[in-house]
């Protein structure tokens, strides 16, 4: 108890923003978390040119061209394989987390950008759509390894009042990789036919950058201590990376952690699905992965040229004014990450899922109205942006984050991978049902997002706490009181409940909690 109140009281001494955190946040969120926000947008505005290569190299090869269907197939294998390539990722990161490290991860995957960005590079010279096709797959692998193992390495690096603001670092990047795209395919400057292939083959660039100095930093101090009981490396470790600081209330907050796990080893995503002691928190990251994609917001990033154009835009214009959404998604991100430690995780996913809520069903009604009342053009651009800039400003981010802060080392990896695969499979879910899904709904389809995100600001209002400037620990012992509270509540007419030994997750075993029937699930 006393070691308790020691972490407790010098916890309260806030940490700095030294120079090594930030160095790290930029150079893993600019060499990794840019390049999927970039590689998501980058096949957009080639994608006339990238139809006439690959039919032209049939013509080369058979003597005839492709039909219209073939064609439209192979160009949607192009982007859709991107997502299967994040998918194969996120499922791997658990393996590559706990081999290599977090750093060791990021530092030694950058190997597939260089594969892919020569594949795609050279792919015209050659001439082999296979080429394009294979290097979208690779880069979506190291997407899917990155939107995992970037969240996790800052939100073991950061000191617990500084952890929300490294942890929407990542979502603001991969918004400036979206913007980065859509300013590169302009006409002026790489939108022109002969530039394609260096369009799609610039992500070596920020990656090269990466290689660069990010080795010199060190490790992951909990991955350093927890998983390889290096004590010498971890206090090298957090005196770089604390200024002014006593780190010793730290290294005892991870050794009660370490303790805690002593018996526990690094679980499987099976053994965390059976594993009663965290079922809320597997349940809420799975809510909060599965709302950020099926709030609709590919939707609106797919069909914004479309609204725009409804809107009266001239077509010349469009691509500019898309752009244009770009700025507003860097804006929104900035205002999360820099508000996140005052106005909490809870308050920026529910204001944020509420807000694409109410403009996703403005966007329907502003659909239906638009023939007899003029304005209402201009009040579905107002929708995009509101459903842009409430997902940049909360649902981008943040459920990263918290899947890394629901859960102590031994889960977290395995929580990644649940986490990761789930918005990889939504996000192709997505991407696949959504024509089908205007087609049959028409206007009304954005209703279906519109549910979606206020069910999850609902589920997030009731079942998920506060984590802002809590320890790890700290934030494991708030859901074994809601399990043992929400345990009371199914026994009938009993005064006292003993708790069980949750495996290390905050239980008290031989401790009783005292119990009244008016209590009330917080």
């Amino acid at each position: 108890m006393a070691e308790e109140v020691l972490v407790s009281s010098t916890g309260k001494v806030p940490s700095h923003l030294t120079g090594s955190l930030l160095a790290v946040a930029f150079l893993t969120s600019f060499g990794s978390s840019m390049l999927y926000g970039y590689n998501l947008a980058v096949v957009n505005s080639p994608a006339g040119y990238i139809k006439d290569f690959y039919n032209k190299t049939v013509v080369s090869r058979n003597g005839t061209g492709l039909s219209g269907e073939t064609l439209t197939l192979m160009y949607s294998l192009t982007v859709s394989v991107f997502a299967i390539g994040g998918l194969l990722g996120s499922l791997v990161v658990g393996m590559l987390v706990t081999r290599f490290g977090r750093k060791g991860t990021v530092v030694n995957t950058s190997v597939l950008v260089f594969v892919a960005g020569s594949l795609m590079g050279f792919s015209r010279i050659c001439g082999s759509p296979e080429m394009v096709i294979l290097g979208r797959f690779i880069t979506g692998i190291h997407s899917g390894i990155s939107l995992s193992v970037v969240p996790m390495y800052l939100g073991e690096i950061a000191p617990k009042n500084l952890r929300g603001f490294l942890g929407l670092v990542p979502s603001i990047f991969i918004g400036t990789g979206v913007f980065t795209a859509q300013i590169l395919g302009l006409q002026e400057l790489l939108g022109k036919e002969e530039y394609w292939p260096i369009f799609l083959s610039v992500v070596v660039v920020p990656t090269f950058i990466q290689l660069l100095f990010l080795p010199w930093f060190p490790e992951s101090p909990r991955y350093l201590l927890i998983e390889k009981n290096n004590v010498h490396a971890t206090i090298t470790a957090l005196k770089q990376y604390r200024a002014k600081c006593n780190i010793q209330a730290e290294i005892e907050e991870m050794q009660e952690e370490q303790r805690s796990l002593c018996s526990v080893e690094t679980l499987s995503v099976w053994n965390l699905l059976l594993d009663d002691t965290v079922r809320w928190q597997v349940l809420s990251v799975v809510v909060i992965n599965i709302g950020m994609q099926l709030s609709g917001i590919d939707a609106i990033w797919f069909y914004t040229n479309d609204i725009f154009e409804n809107a009266g835009i001239p077509a010349p214009e469009i691509q500019y004014t898309t752009a244009g959404t770009g700025v507003i998604e860097i804006i929104a991100g900035l205002i999360g990450c820099f508000t996140i430690e005052k106005l909490g995780r809870r308050h920026l996913m529910i204001g944020g899922f509420t807000m694409m809520g109410i403009c996703s069903a403005g966007i329907t009604l502003a659909l239906i109205l638009q023939t007899q009342l003029v304005f209402m053009r201009y009040v579905s651009v107002c929708c995009v942006v509101g459903i842009i800039a409430g997902f940049c400003i909360g649902p981008a981010g943040v459920p990263f984050l918290i899947t890394a802060e629901l859960f102590k080392q031994s889960h977290r990896p395995a929580a990644y991978i649940i986490g990761g695969s789930l918005n990889w499979l939504s996000n192709f879910t997505v991407g696949f049902v959504f024509p089908f899904l205007q087609m049959s709904a028409g206007s009304y389809c954005y209703l279906v997002f519109a549910t979606v995100c206020f069910s999850v600001a609902i589920y997030v209002h009731f079942v998920i706490p506060e984590t802002k400037n809590k320890t790890f620990m700290e934030i494991s012992r708030l859901f074994s009181k809601k399990e043992a509270v929400l345990e009371t509540q199914g026994l009938i007419h009993t005064d006292q409940l003993k708790l069980k030994k949750m495996n290390g997750y905050g239980g008290l075993e031989h401790a009783s909690l005292e119990f009244d029937s008016s209590t009330s699930v917080p």
